[in-house]
C-alpha cells in the first residue's frame, strides 16, 4: 500500500476512536449513568479530560491531515506548487507526534485511575476507598462504595475503555511516524513518473 493510501487509512481509523473517547469521557460525568449534585464528587481523573482533550481533540489533527495525504498530488499539495508530497508526508510526522502525546496522555490518566479507584460515598462521607488497585481482583471490596450505585464497574469499563482506545491510537500514531518517514525518503507510489508525464496520474 502506498503511504498516502496508509495514511488514509490510519485517520478514517483514528476518527471514530476519537468520537468513542470523547464520549466515554463525557460519560465518566455521570458517576453510575446519575447526576449527581456536588462537582466535588466526581472522580478527580475524570476532570483532567484525558479522553476529551488527549485522545479527542488532539486526535481530530493529525486524523484529518493523514486523510488529507491521499488526495495531495505529487507535485504540489493542496494546490500550492511548492509544497510537494515529501513535505506532506513530513508534516504528517509532527502530527502523528501530536497525537502520540495526546493518546500517551489519555492512557495514562486512564491507568492511574483505574488504580485508583472511583470517588464514591463510603459510609457518610466521600472519599476513594480503594488502594494500589487492590479492588481489581476482590469484588468484595466494591460493596465500600455504597453511592453512586454501580459506580466500580461504570468507572472502571469506561476507563478501561479509554485505556485501551487510547493505546490503539498511539500505536496507529507510531505507524505514520514510520509511514510518514518512508513518505519522506521515497515519496508516494502513486506520484512515479506522473511529474514526467505533466501532472497527468
Amino acid at each position: 500500500m502506498c503511504t498516502g493510501g496508509c495514511a488514509k487509512c490510519l485517520g478514517i481509523t483514528l476518527i471514530p476512536l476519537a468520537v468513542l473517547c470523547t464520549l466515554a469521557n463525557i460519560l465518566l460525568f455521570f458517576p453510575g449513568g446519575k447526576v449527581i449534585n456536588n462537582n466535588e464528587n466526581i472522580t478527580e481523573e475524570v476532570w483532567y479530560f484525558g479522553g476529551i482533550l488527549g485522545s479527542g481533540v488532539l486526535m481530530i489533527f493529525p486524523a484529518l491531515v493523514f486523510l488529507g495525504l491521499k488526495n495531495n498530488d505529487c507535485c504540489g499539495c493542496c494546490g500550492n506548487e511548492s509544497c510537494g508530497k515529501r513535505f506532506a508526508m513530513f508534516t504528517s510526522i509532527i502530527f502523528a507526534a501530536v497525537g502520540l502525546v495526546g493518546a500517551g496522555y489519555c492512557f495514562i490518566v486512564s491507568a492511574v485511575a483505574i488504580n485508583k479507584g472511583p470517588k464514591c460515598e463510603n459510609g457518610n462521607q466521600w472519599s476513594y476507598p480503594f488502594e494500589n488497585g487492590n479492588y481489581l481482583g476482590n469484588h468484595s471490596l466494591w460493596s465500600q462504595c455504597t453511592s453512586p450505585e454501580n459506580i466500580v464497574p461504570w468507572n472502571l469499563t469506561l476507563f478501561s475503555l479509554l485505556l485501551i482506545m487510547s493505546g490503539i491510537q498511539a500505536v496507529l500514531c507510531a505507524i505514520q511516524v514510520v509511514n510518514g518517514l518512508l513518505g519522506t525518503i521515497c515519496g508516494d507510489c502513486t506520484c512515479c513518473g506522473c511529474c514526467g508525464d505533466n501532472g497527468a496520474v
